[in-house]
């Protein structure tokens, strides 16, 4: 194992509508929210992993069941350290993106889609 899910992140162009919305659905708790970023806590207190709400500008919903537009989900995988969770998924077919910080890392996985290893600091 390289790391654990941490959080399920679905872009979206309102962050605390959608996060209202799966707070009901799953009886999950708003943890956090602003205009950029929102978490819903799932019922067992504590719990990881969390469901987040990401803004995007120019938001396009999914087409479903076709794919023009795909599905825009991605996950975010907690490690203990970057360096060697970013060597272990490299070695596995992800591609890295360049992209993040000193708290995640953005990659592909081998059939393209983003997803972050993350190492909280808090």
């Amino acid at each position: 194992m390289i790391g654990s899910l941490d959080v399920i992140v679905l872009d979206c162009p309102d962050t605390r509508a959608l996060a209202r919305f799966w707070a009901e659905v799953l009886g999950g708790e708003i943890v956090q929210f602003d205009e950029d970023w929102a978490e819903v806590m799932l019922p067992v207190a504590g719990s990881r992993p969390i469901v987040a709400f990401q803004r995007v500008d120019d938001h396009r919903p999914p087409e479903w069941p076709g794919q023009l537009v795909p599905q825009q989900i991605h996950l975010d995988v907690k490690v203990d350290d970057l360096d060697a969770g970013e060597t272990a998924v490299l070695a596995i077919g992800a591609r890295a993106t360049g992209a993040g910080t000193d708290g995640f890392r953005v990659y592909l996985d081998p059939a393209g889609h983003p997803f972050c290893l993350i190492h909280p600091t808090d």
